[in-house]
């Protein structure tokens, strides 16, 4: 059984555009990239599969460099006609030979009604030894882990996605969505353990594949460090950051060991294979939000559930109610945070949280989501109005009236002042709402629901 992925309705819609250009598929390795191409093309007359790995094909790449050759030995080598249907050209790996991601400019120029797409792990580096990326002649788009719709589906879960779904949520559903997004927050979103679980409906023999996925990840981007001394930085790096819950200081981080410079380049790396990623503040009240990179950035792991494994978490989450009592709520927030960055395909698509830090008073808050003119700051905490503190702070500094927080409640909506008597509307939303926040984002604003005073 296939998982339902989003991204094949957008893949579907890419098929059927005139100006259409290769498409580049990129995204941390085993969060299923080639079963989503591969699931596509069934929807071709004509499929054709190669992968760079392996010597054959990765040759005609490297030996061969007029793009009508190239095309007639890969018909050749797979038995294809040429020409007759419609044909995917789908080219996996891609980053084992970076000319083929050079060569993808020809494929549109010389040959448009060819569809291509190619996909690969860890493309950041391979786009490192390329002389110029053919900017304007392919697409990019990210694949994520899965988000707890497309969990709740792999899961045979379809009823309670649908639910999911609608804007507004019923409430009758809450406690047993709750129930599957505790199970969610626990397992992660990766395929392949996904896949597992719903085959065996237990936990059992999960830890192993946890194991297997780790270390193929550490062994992955260790190839990629410049030297000896990278590979031993990277190698603590990935070994240190499951303990670490707070934002963090490359100085303090290096701890004698490392130069802090070091570890920020052996940080950077880690950011381009989109193992961990660093998660920088911004301290602007108005689009466009921008990266304050003199901020301490926090960590975020590819996926909640690997995350839990190296952590050595995944049995005590087992008793908990609310997962904002988790680990001083790191959790929960890293869900969310990896929850509403896969609902953006966009390679330049980043989170971004919010702080306000100076001598008499600082304030963050854990996300910000730019929507059309405003920055919408949205908390992921339980608590009543009293702990709105920093919320409070971003509304009385902004030009708009709404803010959004993640709770283990039921979704509501309530009218709230700041202590300087300012009112604005606080959506609260159900942590298994979190893929559903862009949604909600356009339809409160969309309604107009609660006006600005």
């Amino acid at each position: 059984m296939l998982f339902q992925r989003r991204l094949l309705a957008y893949l579907l819609k890419w098929k059927e555009r005139a100006n259409r250009k290769p498409l580049v598929v990129r995204g941390a390795r085993q969060v299923g990239k080639s079963t989503l191409v591969k699931q596509f093309g069934e929807t071709y007359p004509y499929f054709i599969s190669i992968n760079l790995e392996k010597r054959e094909y990765a040759r005609l790449f490297r030996d061969l460099d007029n793009t009508k050759q190239i095309l007639d030995a890969i018909y050749l080598q797979t038995g294809t006609p040429k020409g007759k249907d419609q044909t995917l050209l789908f080219i996996d790996e891609i980053q084992e030979v970076p000319a083929a991601i050079q060569q993808l400019r020809y494929f549109f120029e010389e040959f448009p009604d060819l569809h291509v797409i190619a996909a690969g792990s860890l493309l950041e580096f391979a786009l490192g030894d390329i002389n110029a990326f053919p900017v304007g002649r392919v697409e990019q788009i990210v694949l994520h882990p899965l988000d707890f719709s497309e969990f709740l589906r792999a899961t045979e879960q379809d009823s309670l996605a649908e639910i999911l779904e609608q804007i507004p949520i019923v409430s009758f559903a809450h406690r047993k969505l709750l129930e599957q997004f505790h199970l969610y927050a626990m397992i992660g979103g990766m395929p392949e353990i996904v896949r597992q679980y719903r085959e065996e409906q237990s936990m059992a023999n999960l830890p192993m594949l946890y194991e297997n996925l780790w270390q193929s990840y550490r062994d992955d981007v260790e190839k990629y460090a410049k030297d000896r001394k990278e590979r031993h930085l990277i190698r603590y790096l990935m070994q240190a950051v499951p303990g670490v819950s707070d934002r963090i200081n490359f100085v303090q981080f290096a701890q004698n060991q490392f130069s802090p410079r070091a570890v920020g380049e052996a940080f950077r790396a880690l950011d381009l294979a989109r193992i961990v990623q660093l998660i920088y503040p911004t301290t602007q009240l108005q689009p466009p939000a921008i990266e304050n990179r003199s901020r301490r950035p926090r960590l975020q792991f590819l996926d909640t559930g690997l995350m839990n494994f190296a952590q050595g978490s995944l049995v005590d989450l087992l008793g908990v109610s609310d997962l904002n009592d988790f680990r001083k709520g790191t959790v929960i927030q890293h869900l969310v945070t990896q929850e509403l960055a896969a609902q953006f395909h966009s390679p330049l698509y980043k989170p971004m949280f919010w702080v306000r830090e100076n001598a008499n008073s600082n304030a963050e808050i854990d996300l910000v989501q730019q929507s059309g003119k405003y920055l919408l700051p949205i908390e992921i905490k339980s608590g009543k109005q009293g702990r709105l503190r920093s919320l409070h702070q971003f509304i009385e500094r902004s030009d708009h009236n709404y803010a959004f927080r993640l709770l283990n409640n039921k979704f509501s909506m309530e009218r709230v002042q700041t202590p300087s008597k300012r009112g604005y509307l606080l959506v609260n939303l159900p942590y298994y709402l979190g893929c559903q926040l862009p949604r909600y984002i356009d339809w409160i604003l969309e309604e107009e629901i609660y006006p600005s005073n």
